[in-house]
């Protein structure tokens, strides 16, 4: 991703720490007319890649851009999430947010796909109230752990038979286990 410090709406630097706090690990090059040492320090702190200074020639922005897809390829590849979840009978795709089972479309709300999705895209971690709250309400105030439980039977009875692959760990969490499926 190629940013210019001073965008409009929003600076390049507020752009790139949204995009890191969000977790994404994409290549993130500064272009920009400042140039002292601290714009290039902020630029770094706030999860830039490099820092190029203009006037540049194009050939060596094409240059940077290569070294650092080389460099960071691996990263990229194991960083971004699948499109597509399948387990079984069941079908997730994450890019047009839609569940199948049995080629059959399932319709879900927008937090119950969102929470599907968390638990499927890591079945091999176990999601505590706290951090599933985290995650799918961040923004929204005065949600209790009740609210999860809540949307947790409100999905596996959505899900049917595969609603099974939600489990519950007492004292600890839900975990989307794929092998029940």
């Amino acid at each position: 991703m190629l940013l210019d410090v001073m965008m409009g709406g929003m600076s390049g630097h507020k752009l790139a720490e949204k995009i890191r706090k969000e977790d994404n690990h994409i290549p993130i090059i500064f272009l920009t007319a400042k140039d002292t040492e601290n714009d290039m320090l902020t630029g770094f702190s706030v999860g830039g890649d490099d820092y190029i200074v203009k006037p540049f020639s194009i050939k060596e922005v094409i240059a940077r851009v290569k070294a650092l897809l080389k460099r960071s390829n691996n990263d990229i590849s194991l960083s971004l999430p699948a499109s597509l979840l399948t387990f079984g009978p069941l079908r997730i795709d994450l890019s047009l947010k839609e569940v199948f089972m049995h080629k059959e479309k399932i319709i879900l709300t927008k937090t119950e796909f969102e929470l599907l999705a968390l638990l499927a895209s890591k079945p091999e971690s176990i999601f505590s109230r706290e951090r599933i709250i985290d995650k799918i309400w961040k923004e929204t105030p005065y949600i209790t752990e009740r609210t999860v439980d809540v949307h947790i039977a409100r999905l596996r009875k959505k899900l049917g038979a595969c609603g099974i692959a939600i489990t519950n760990r007492s004292g600890y969490g839900y975990r989307f286990n794929s092998d029940a499926l």
